[in-house]
């Protein structure tokens, strides 16, 4: 079982090998697709269009939230392809990770000459 840290590194090198081969321009979901691909190619296990319930009063509410790529089951990975990310977007994968209990995420925008531009990595500490 690998660790939070190498699935990060696999999951950063894995966007930098598709935007380096497809570039900026796509829709966010053929992005989703072949990053699926290039995970489970390397042996993880990726689920895609997670539904996340919304917690009230101990009950799971389906609002219809959906997290793009869940990695080994400790990593959210939230795509875009915008021209650029603005604050929801941020804003969307925290609640993703509070909701899930997860402390890692990325928010990843395909829409950048250079992918460094397009990765933000998000820590969420559930004790605080």
């Amino acid at each position: 079982m690998k660790t939070i840290e190498e699935v990060a590194t696999e999951i950063v090198d894995s966007c930098y090998k598709i935007h380096k081969a497809l570039g900026p321009g796509l829709l966010e979901s053929a992005y989703e697709a072949c990053l699926e691909y290039e995970l489970k190619k390397r042996g993880f296990d990726v689920e895609r269009q997670v539904a996340q319930p919304v917690i009230y009063e101990e009950i799971a509410i389906d609002t219809g939230y959906r997290i793009d790529l869940l990695v080994n089951g400790i990593v959210i990975v939230e795509l875009k392809a915008v021209d650029q990310l603005v604050p929801i977007h941020t804003a969307q994968l925290l609640t993703y990770l509070k909701l899930s209990g997860k402390s890692l995420g990325f928010l990843v925008n395909f829409n950048t000459p250079l992918i460094k531009q397009g990765i933000k990595r998000i820590v969420l500490n559930h004790n605080s």
